[in-house]
């Protein structure tokens, strides 16, 4: 006969503090069922669950245990497991899992309860949280350029998602987060395609309204870019009525509006480490190609798709040519570029701001709203508001420390 005991050990870390208690527990043969740990502000909290033989329950081996905890300054307790919650941890083990994503510029308290309290609410369990950002010096702590991410490891069965999700997006804007919510399944570390839009995305500005403002017709241009990115208006039609009020235009104007782009914040990071890990990339765009391949020169883009402005004798038709990009062309593209690539849709992603991009995100298997118009945010799964592109890293699972663009002694080497 056996008894199960649970093991919590905490204290100041230190090099070896595991080693020496598995160390007694392995002169005793005691099997271990499961055992997990965290260091906090280099503050360790252990705990192993054990099965020790009844007859050795005040036997040595808990002695020798308080001794050592002892002799290492750290504080180790002992509870009784029954049979009963023994069995009922095992069965557990088949519950769906999620991975909420916490994202700010600087984490509070106060986010942390209001989303708690609403996991709480949907009678789900946490089992892990960790911080995927790095550590922030005091010194840094108040410029605002700072970025915070901390994952939530969740179990159970979420009987209503949409009410889950949308209680998550109502605190979003008073608390100034992002809350991104996930399955946690295999395919989430095994992404290989990510797919942008470029007009506000990539870029923080909308071309077409640049190239307007050159032709004398930025604000009857902008008010339309504005109807069809809200879904107010057919986009094939207001790229249209848009493109023909360029008509005249120098194409050595292009040029010049292409100098003046602006890279969204955290593009540049996001790429580097993106094809560092093997990722393909493309821009899936409604706005032009001239501006698309000057993009992918600047980034190392895989693939550009987008409309192709109608040039004769060095100026604008104010038509376009060939099939526009619109929304449902964009999601046949992203499959496309999956299929061609031998990818499977579960292992791309999409990023997108307009009403335009939601078949393209709806498709994917990771669909992403990058500082989106209300619709946008409202019919996506996943948001990101607050911070820049490269906060699209911490949904993959990956870690500041593991950035390949700040630590370029990490990256492959050349066999």
């Amino acid at each position: 006969m056996t008894e199960l005991l649970l093991i919590n050990i905490t204290g100041p870390d230190k090099p070896g503090l595991t080693s020496k208690i598995t160390a007694i527990l392995s002169g005793y043969k005691i099997p271990v069922l499961d055992i997990g740990q965290a260091v906090i502000h280099n503050h360790l909290s252990m705990g192993m669950l054990v099965e020790i033989p009844k007859e050795s329950a005040s036997s040595p081996v808990l002695k020798d245990l308080l001794f050592c905890a002892h002799m290492l300054g750290i504080q180790i307790t002992f509870t009784p497991i029954s049979d009963g919650d023994y069995d009922q941890w095992v069965h557990e083990q088949g519950k769906p899992r999620y991975l909420l994503s916490l994202l700010a510029r600087k984490i509070t308290a106060e986010q942390l309860e209001r989303v708690t309290s609403i996991i709480a609410a949907h009678e789900l369990n946490i089992d892990t949280i960790n911080r995927l950002s790095g550590r922030i010096p005091l010194e840094n702590n108040v410029t605002g350029h700072t970025k915070a991410c901390v994952e939530f490891s969740l179990r159970g069965t979420l009987q209503q998602e949409n009410r889950f999700r949308e209680a998550m997006l109502a605190i979003t804007d008073t608390l100034g987060i992002d809350i991104a919510f996930q399955e946690d399944t295999i395919f989430r570390r095994n992404r290989r395609l990510i797919v942008f839009d470029m007009d506000s995305t990539l870029i923080t500005s909308e071309v077409i309204d640049e190239l307007a403002l050159e032709a004398g017709a930025g604000i009857e241009v902008a008010a339309i870019t504005e109807q069809a990115m809200r879904g107010e208006i057919d986009f094939c039609g207001s790229l249209q009525r848009r493109v023909s009020l360029l008509k005249g235009l120098d194409e050595h104007l292009l040029e010049t509006v292409a100098q003046r782009l602006q890279l969204t914040e955290g593009a540049e990071a996001l790429f580097h480490n993106l094809h560092n890990l093997g990722f393909k990339t493309a821009i899936i765009s409604g706005g032009f190609t001239y501006f698309g391949h000057y993009l992918q020169k600047k980034l190392n883009i895989d693939y550009v798709y987008a409309n192709t402005l109608e040039i004769e004798e060095g100026r604008l038709t104010g038509k376009v040519i060939g099939q526009i990009v619109d929304g449902k062309r964009k999601a046949e593209l992203l499959e496309l570029i999956a299929k061609k690539e031998n990818i499977r849709l579960e292992q791309t992603i999409a990023v997108g701001d307009g009403a335009n991009d939601l078949p393209m995100l709806g498709k994917a298997g990771l669909g992403i709203a990058f500082r989106a118009k209300p619709i946008v945010r409202e019919s996506a799964k996943q948001a990101i508001s607050t911070l820049g592109l490269d906060a699209i890293l911490y949904l993959l699972g990956f870690r500041d420390r593991d950035d390949l663009s700040l630590n370029p002694d990490t990256l492959p080497q050349s066999v």
